[in-house]
């Protein structure tokens, strides 16, 4: 049996065991069980015997060997396609839509997951050759670690701070403390939003921050992350109950309007600060201004 065997096993096993730790369905309920997570567990014993094999050729010198890694790199990026494409159109059919940049992210980040398989595969699978079984297991703990700290990623709580404010009427139009989100002209409307309604404050803690939140992709995010978690009482055709996040233009705060099914406003406050801080929102310009 070739000396390359054991520990090529163990990079593979490595690999997939490192997919299956990133591969979490949470509120959002994507990836879906059970036909979402095995396509994502296929992909990923794919790329950690992509990644496995890469080691013993290189080690025999087998450089055209290497070419698979370019056929890796051009499958995952059809599967970054896949889940834009897929999330694309599940989002015409939601109530309140996740928006194109969060499904960018997500799409970014399925893309990702499979080259940090990758890398774990081939750091797992060298260990163990050159070294030993134990080094190959300390380098797995240590690239789980880092793929643990990789997939964490920002939340809106670190950016901002976030307040609960009731909604209000001043005659037709509806207010988040002293920011204005839409004209609602029927009474029994109004009532309604009194009832079930309730608001939330954004306050941006730096610049960089508040141009952040000032991106509407960032904001669908935050609406579409706490409707989710808590419902959101409304349906096809009531245009008075979409929720709605407004910017107010003098100092760069957020008035975030929802109406949830489950009206708890700790549960909604938490959910909000968890919100991710999308890749493709977030905006440094303080440092623009240093240069």
């Amino acid at each position: 049996m070739s000396e390359y065997f054991y520990p090529s096993l163990f990079g593979i096993s490595a690999g997939v065991l490192a997919r299956i730790l990133m591969l979490r369905t949470d509120y959002r309920q994507y990836p879906t069980y059970l036909h979402g997570k095995i396509i994502h567990i296929a992909l990923g014993f794919i790329a950690a015997s992509l990644g496995t094999i890469a080691v013993p050729a290189l080690l025999e010198q087998q450089y055209t060997a290497i070419t698979f890694l370019t056929l890796a790199a051009s499958q995952f990026r059809e599967v970054r396609n896949m889940e834009r494409n897929t999330l694309t159109q599940l989002d015409a059919y939601e109530l309140v839509p996740r928006g194109s940049t969060y499904i960018e992210g997500i799409a970014i980040a399925f893309e990702s997951r499979n080259y940090l398989v990758i890398f774990t595969s081939v750091l797992t699978t060298l260990a163990s050759i050159l070294f030993s079984f134990w080094a190959g297991a300390v380098v797995t703990l240590l690239c789980m670690i880092a793929a643990r700290v990789l997939m964490a990623g920002g939340k809106l709580g670190d950016i901002c701070e976030v307040r609960h404010v009731p909604p209000r009427f001043e005659g037709e139009g509806l207010y988040i403390d002293d920011i204005y989100i839409m004209n609602i002209g029927l009474p029994e409307r109004r009532e309604e939003i009194l009832r079930y309604g309730t608001g939330f404050l954004l306050l941006p803690k730096n610049f960089n921050a508040r141009t952040t939140i000032a991106n509407l992709g960032q904001r669908q995010a935050i609406l579409h992350d706490v409707s989710t978690a808590l419902g959101v009482h409304r349906d096809s055709g009531t245009p008075a109950l979409v929720p709605l996040a407004k910017r107010d233009q003098n100092d760069g705060r957020v008035a975030v309007f929802i109406l949830p099914q489950e009206k708890n406003v700790e549960k909604a406050l938490e959910i909000i600060r968890r919100v991710p801080t999308l890749e493709n929102a977030i905006r440094m310009p303080a440092k623009r201004l240093r240069i």
